[in-house]
C-alpha cells in the first residue's frame, strides 16, 4: 500500500492544479492564458512540473491581511460574520415575540370563556359545550 502513496499524491496534486486553473477567473491567471495552463497542467502532470508551475507562476495569489484576518473585501464564512448572526437573532426575535402573541391571545381566549363559563354558572343558566 505505501508503494502507491507517491502516485497517489502526484495524483491529487495534479487534479487539484487542474480543477483550481479551470475555476480561477481569467484576470487572476497570470503569466500565459488561462487555456495554455491547462494544457501545461495536463501534459506536464506526471512529472510534477505542470502542477507545480501552475502554482507557483499561474495564479495570482492573494497574502492574507494583517493578523491572518480575511478584508472586509473578500467573502466571510456565515458563522465568522457578526452582520450575519445579528440577522438570525433579530429573526429568531421576531419569530419568537410573534409565537408568544399568539400564545398570549390564546390565553386571554380562554379566560374570557371561562369567565363567561362562570358567570353563566352563578346566574343559574345551563352553560353552553363547546
Amino acid at each position: 500500500m505505501l508503494r502507491y502513496l507517491p502516485f497517489l499524491l502526484v495524483l491529487a496534486l495534479w487534479i487539484y492544479a487542474f480543477i483550481d486553473c479551470l475555476n480561477t477567473p481569467e484576470e487572476e491567471v497570470r503569466g500565459l492564458p488561462k487555456v495554455a495552463w491547462v494544457f501545461i497542467i495536463l501534459l506536464f502532470g506526471e512529472v510534477l512540473v505542470g502542477p507545480v508551475a501552475w502554482l507557483v507562476a499561474g495564479k495570482a495569489r492573494n497574502a492574507p491581511a494583517a493578523g491572518g484576518r480575511q478584508s472586509s473585501a473578500q467573502w466571510v464564512a456565515p458563522d465568522d460574520n457578526p452582520e450575519f448572526l445579528k440577522s438570525l437573532e433579530d429573526e429568531k426575535k421576531k419569530e419568537d415575540d410573534r409565537g408568544d402573541e399568539q400564545l398570549l391571545k390564546d390565553w386571554e381566549d380562554d379566560l374570557r370563556r371561562r369567565e363567561e363559563e362562570l358567570k353563566r354558572r352563578e346566574s343559574g343558566e345551563e352553560p353552553k359545550d363547546s
